[in-house]
């Protein structure tokens, strides 16, 4: 272990700016342990289907302010992106050389998640399992692609947006919101806000990589605004509290982004430009760094298969002939909180052996080129960080 730390900190560019690393890596694992806490399959009547504690217990809501930091993935997305972009265009790389290799980078591991499922819903299906239950379990995996076609989506269209002011996104967002909860207008505008209010932080992002966005002060006033806006919109304007989706809820934020998504989304941005600096010093400890570094080379990957872990322990656990408190029971008490916690480490075990079995379609496969084996993309773990 000292041994990679040690390789990893010195394959390290001097220049690499490590706290953005951070800030990803940070958004990556808060989705993780947000969908962990507030996803519960429950087992009964011979099927099994998915209900969330936000729906019982409503004083956990502000779980959903700590784990819902998807508009810091977009931040980063946006910053990184952008600069990439321009090492591309100073390089001689062709615009679609360079959205080829950030998109194959991005879908290879996406295919392997869906040849996996195709595979166990029909095995499950197979075997007499409810279309019910298939149903519920693939939706748990599915549903967080979403967020990757909007990705996906928004870094083609960088060279476009790189330096599109975010008050214009955010502009859309706020007349869209208007339209539809203020003038009773059509529900299906809400969908423009997919593209519009992920563009916000990505926009943020893109600005910070022409050097805006520098000064604490701006981070200060990103958290302060963001978070006085939120504030004003849950209390005053019918905005639901929580920055998830609830089970029966009339209002999701993210179903399709609302303007307190996206005002929550500005906090969050200005709080990740504040968290830099002691980022930054905290990530100059080698075993820091290297924690960090692992966990942006498995992104996708950890992303992809946090609900497939978290299901195979629902699923092993049901061969213990009960329902087992905080796996399968209903969350509509401190005691499941309290058990899920428990849970936590074993489902990170479990995404541990998925991470093992599939992280080689992140990293990219051997081909032959001339004779020799070389590696696609991400070679090693070392040489990741150095062509990084």
């Amino acid at each position: 272990m000292r041994e990679l730390v040690r390789r990893i900190d010195a394959a390290t560019p001097p220049d690499r700016d490590r706290a953005v690393d951070a800030l990803r890596a940070l958004a990556i694992l808060g989705v993780v342990l947000g969908h962990w806490l507030v996803t519960a399959l429950i087992a009964d009547t011979g099927t099994v289907r998915a209900t969330s504690p936000l729906q019982h217990m409503p004083e956990l809501i502000p779980v959903s302010w700590l784990f819902q930091t998807l508009a810091v993935f977009f931040l980063v997305g946006g910053q990184v992106a952008a600069t990439s972009y321009a090492s591309a265009r100073a390089r001689g790389t062709t615009y679609g050389q360079w959205l080829g290799a950030r998109t194959l980078r991005l879908f290879r591991p996406v295919a392997a998640v869906l040849v996996a499922w195709t595979v166990i819903a029909g095995m499950l299906l197979a075997s007499g399992v409810g279309t019910e239950t298939v149903h519920a379990l693939l939706k748990l995996v599915l549903s967080p692609l979403w967020f990757l076609l909007v990705f996906a989506a928004l870094t083609a269209v960088t060279p476009l947006v790189s330096r599109l002011h975010p008050l214009w996104p955010l502009a859309v967002v706020l007349h869209v919101d208007l339209i539809r909860f203020g003038l009773g207008g059509p529900a299906w505008l809400g969908w423009i806000n997919v593209a519009a209010g992920w563009l916000v932080p990505y926009c943020l992002g893109a600005t910070w990589a022409r050097g805006s966005l520098q000064s604490r002060a701006t981070g200060w006033v990103l958290l302060l605004v963001g978070a006085t806006a939120t504030i004003g919109l849950v209390l005053w304007a019918g905005y639901p509290a929580s920055m998830v989706g609830v089970p029966g809820s009339r209002i999701s934020n993210l179903d399709p982004p609302t303007l307190a998504a996206v005002a929550f989304g500005l906090a969050q941005c200005g709080a990740a430009r504040l968290l830099l600096g002691p980022l930054r010093r905290v990530l100059r400890r080698p075993a820091a760094w290297a924690a960090v570094a692992l966990v942006n080379l498995s992104a996708m990957t950890i992303f992809l298969w946090h609900q497939t872990a978290m299901m195979a322990v629902t699923a092993i656990g049901l061969l213990a002939g009960e329902a087992l408190p905080g796996l399968h029971t209903v969350p509509r008490d401190s005691g499941w909180v309290f058990a899920r916690l428990v849970w936590l480490p074993v489902f990170a075990v479990a995404l541990l052996v998925c991470w093992a079995a599939f992280r080689k379609y992140e990293e990219g496969r051997p081909r032959s080129e001339k004779g020799r084996i070389v590696r696609e993309n991400r070679p090693t773990r070392t040489s990741v960080m150095r062509r990084a």
